[in-house]
């Protein structure tokens, strides 16, 4: 299900002179977003002993030739753009640094980056080529037009401009701007006004149409080099980079919250995310961390976005309504994932029960802890393959549905015990029509699905409190059949297997340090019980 891309948010200030801090309102009347907020790392992922931001620039510094070993980076968390823009002013002193752009990740944890980059440097020789970081090596040098054939190497089309002449309008240890365009596989760059270096790449088995953005910071000679006034614009996908048989989905991770183990929202997406890359079905995935993506043309091409994050009021949601319900107009598929479930009533509620069918309401719906035992599972995608189980969650029930359950297919469903109700009323803890209807003993639904007039597809599961949860293999399976369901993705009849994840690989990726107190034994002793 494809679409035409949302308007950036976000402008940035004008910035001269020195750095100053910017401030994002919505998109400027060029389409122009600051992805850098001149007063954090917000939405930046980099070593914090090597990058920081000072007088409002984000700042790579190394003391010392032995204080890197390789080179590393700081990436943009944002999104992974395909066709755009990209600006900024740079100042180096010293060594060498680049911009990746539609690049990928090689080690997470040591930040280390590879693909397309527009070097800079304190030298006289390479800013402004195009280098490949890990990825075929020089690319087009500067005042060259290069071609990158089948053979993975550049042949020079032209020589548009002296290397010497092109270096004369760079400043030396002072600003200077950058501009990447990448435009299909066409992609050019600028410094000061004037082009660098100039690539086509019809390397058909190697060349990338998107991926992330980030700064370098390179091993070698003690160096400083600062970024400020980052923005980029979108540009429309050309038919070359926008073909695809993969269907599209979005995982949108909240901030951290709960503390270690629990509301784990992107160690589950990207956990979730590596299991539908690799499940063998026409699926691709785009992880975005810490709420809602600064870049919206992360939607561009989505056939479902699942929301993984705190809710109520602090959902990333809420302010994003109408461009949603643009999405969902397409035919969008909607995930809400535990505490994504629960938006206020009203704009929020309403939109959730055209999408999904159905949400948490304060002062309505409750959030206990308990053994919920799903035995009955009814004919559907979303229970292909999966076996009847029972675990112990935050599962909430008594959620707000449409009016006579129209459209909606419940997919788990139990009797909560007594013993959920035990709290005083309060907006979560319990109610009067909550518990009127566990005394009359009438089924809860913890997850359901709702297929729209419009082709559209939503899901919601109230489960995922504990992140170790996911190494239950039913509990999983339902997820990401519900995923890929929504995404209009044929779900196997044995349902989407992925390998039963260790204690490691949950570990793996959480936003907080690990308690001294950990019993991984106790994990592995679950993981081991669920799945015999």
């Amino acid at each position: 299900m494809k679409f035409s891309h949302i308007a950036f948010l976000g402008i940035i200030l004008a910035v001269a002179g020195v750095c100053l801090s910017t401030t994002a309102y919505a998109a400027d009347e060029d389409g122009w977003v600051s992805i850098f907020d001149g007063k954090s790392l917000k939405n930046w992922d980099g070593d914090p002993k090597f990058w920081s931001v000072e007088d409002g620039c984000i700042t790579g510094r190394t003391n010392a030739p032995e204080d890197l070993k390789h080179n590393i980076f700081i990436i943009w968390e944002g999104g992974k753009p395909g066709n755009f823009e990209l600006t900024c002013q740079y100042k180096i002193v010293n060594g060498n640094s680049g911009i990746q752009y539609r690049s990928f990740v090689v080690d997470e944890e040591k930040h280390i980056v590879g693909g397309y980059q527009g070097d800079l440097e304190a030298g006289d020789t390479y800013s402004g080529i195009l280098y490949g970081e890990k990825f075929r090596g020089i690319l087009a040098l500067r005042g060259q037009k290069t071609e990158i054939g089948d053979n993975h190497k550049p042949k020079v089309l032209e020589t548009f401009g002296d290397t010497k002449e092109i270096q004369s309008k760079i400043k030396k240890e002072d600003w200077n701007t950058y501009r990447i365009v990448a435009d299909g596989y066409h992609f050019t760059h600028y410094i000061n006004g004037v082009k660098t270096a100039e690539c086509i790449d019809s390397d058909k088995e190697q060349r990338r149409a998107d991926g992330v953005i980030a700064l370098q910071l390179h091993r070698g000679p003690a160096m400083t080099v600062q970024f400020k006034d980052i923005k980029i614009r979108h540009l429309p996908a050309t038919k070359e980079t926008s073909q695809t048989d993969k269907h599209k989905v979005v995982l949108i991770a909240g901030r951290p919250s709960h503390g270690y183990g629990s509301h784990e929202h992107k160690a589950g997406c990207m956990l979730l995310a590596e299991a539908l890359e690799n499940s063998g079905l026409p699926i691709e995935t785009e992880v975005v961390t810490n709420g809602w993506p600064s870049d919206t043309s992360v939607f561009d091409g989505a056939d479902s976005i699942v929301i993984y994050a705190d809710g109520g009021g602090r959902h990333p949601f809420n302010e994003h309504i109408d461009e949603l319900n643009e999405l969902t107009a397409e035919g969008v598929g909607i995930v809400c994932l535990h505490y994504g479930v629960e938006v206020p009533e009203g704009k929020s509620g309403n939109a959730f029960l055209d999408w999904t069918g159905g949400y948490f309401e304060a002062d309505w719906s409750v959030n206990p802890h308990w053994d919920a035992t799903y035995d009955q599972l009814p004919n559907h995608p979303i229970t292909n393959g999966v076996k009847p189980f029972t675990i112990n969650d935050e599962w909430y029930y008594h959620m707000r549905f449409r009016e006579d359950m129209e459209g909606v297919t419940p997919i788990l469903t139990d009797l909560p015990p007594d013993s959920t109700l035990t709290r005083p009323d309060g907006p979560h803890s319990g109610n009067p029509f909550v518990r009127e209807a566990v005394a009359n003993g009438v089924p809860q639904h913890m997850a359901w699905a709702r297929e729209r007039p419009d082709g559209g597809r939503g899901f919601g599961f109230t489960g995922g409190h504990f992140h170790w949860n996911w190494g239950n293999d039913q509990f999983r399976k339902l997820v990401l059949n519900a995923i890929a369901w929504t995404a209009h993705v044929d779900v196997p009849e044995s349902g989407i297997s992925s390998p039963s994840p260790t204690v490691d690989d949950l570990m793996a990726n959480q936003d907080y340090e690990v308690p001294k107190n950990f019993n991984k034994e106790r994990i592995a002793s679950m993981i081991k019980e669920w799945n015999r």
